[in-house]
């Protein structure tokens, strides 16, 4: 199951490190491969860029150096969350693509619940 986790971990991970830096450092990227971020203020998109990619810092490092290992399954929920809020925003505009926030949802969710032995000390 660790091995399974991890993998998750690392996908879900690329997929909010592409996001994410798109968002806080490649603007104008992330303008030609989102439509919507040109309807939202610049710094609402990088701000959203730098939460992700702090995101994918406590998915992964927290477990991998061994320290505060229980951050992980914390940092899976507010991935979550994040994803969450993004397919809540994309259905109000009601745009079609909104599978990829779902499959972050799903794939965050099942970290959290798989890691969250971890908040417990076991």
């Amino acid at each position: 199951m660790n091995i399974v986790l991890w993998v998750l971990q690392i996908v879900l991970g690329a997929g909010f490190l592409y996001s994410g830096w798109l968002k806080a450092f490649q603007l104008d990227s992330a303008r030609a491969a989102w439509s919507w971020v040109n309807d939202v203020p610049q710094g609402l998109v990088m701000g959203i860029g730098i939460a992700e990619l702090l995101g994918v810092l406590g998915l992964i490092l927290p477990m991998a150096l061994r320290i505060q290992p229980q951050l992980t399954p914390l940092a899976a929920m507010g991935l979550a969350a994040a994803a969450g809020s993004g397919l809540v925003f994309h259905l109000l505009r009601g745009e079609p693509n909104v599978w990829i926030n779902i499959i972050f949802i799903v794939l965050a969710v099942i970290i959290t619940v798989g890691r969250f032995p971890l908040l417990q000390g076991r």
